[in-house]
């Protein structure tokens, strides 16, 4: 039949993994606009802002809700400051639990087929697909990672779901691939008054 329709070939999860990982090695720096949800532990978060990101390692969360909360990532150390307090967070990068942030995705030094177990994809109504695993090592914490991408291997939201059913949600849009990214705007200078201490990231 001259007219016969051509049925395309849905992505495996190995293809879509691989241009997720494609797509974001790319890449020298990122600017996107987030919303993230927080489900879990009897609390109920919507938070947005900007994620800037620059390789290697480094990344500005700038909040414009809460207006004013900053989360810096220098390349050595992560930083957290929410307006009116007297002190801001500061923790070392290898104490950062990134699993909970799209950062390691989304800097692009990942291999995520390599990373995640049990490995599946499907695709959505709108034709963008889900690749869904669990990250080696922290099965015990982490029942499943979802991560929403359009054929091309951009990310459009990535759900962390922890086995205590804490639940971390993150949409993504705008994405601008290598944006300005100087390196002034990833080193954290205190407002007057607020002063540096160690501790641990916030939930």
């Amino acid at each position: 039949m001259a007219s016969a329709l051509r049925v395309q070939t849905p992505l495996s999860a190995r293809e879509l993994a691989a241009r997720i990982d494609h797509h974001y090695n790319s890449l020298h720096s990122l600017s996107v606009h987030f919303v993230q949800h927080y489900d879990g532990m009897g609390a109920h978060r919507k938070q947005e802002g900007v994620l800037l990101l620059r390789k290697p390692g480094k990344m500005r969360w700038t909040y414009t809700d809460p207006d004013g909360q900053l989360f810096i990532l220098d390349g050595h150390y992560a930083y957290f400051y929410t307006p009116g307090q007297s002190e801001a967070q500061r923790v070392p990068e290898k104490e950062l639990n990134d699993l909970r942030s799209p950062l390691r995705f989304l800097l692009g030094h990942t291999e995520l087929e390599k990373e995640l177990t049990n490995l599946q994809a499907a695709p959505t109504a709108n034709g963008d697909y889900e690749l869904t695993g669990i990250p080696k090592g922290m099965q015990q914490r982490v029942s499943e990672l979802m991560i929403t991408a359009q054929p091309d291997g951009t990310i459009r939201e990535m759900s962390i779901v922890e086995t205590d059913g804490v639940t971390n949600s993150f949409d993504f849009s705008g994405e601008l691939s290598d944006a300005p990214a100087p390196e002034s705007v990833f080193v954290f200078t205190p407002p007057p008054g607020v002063h540096i201490v160690d501790g641990k990231p916030p939930v």
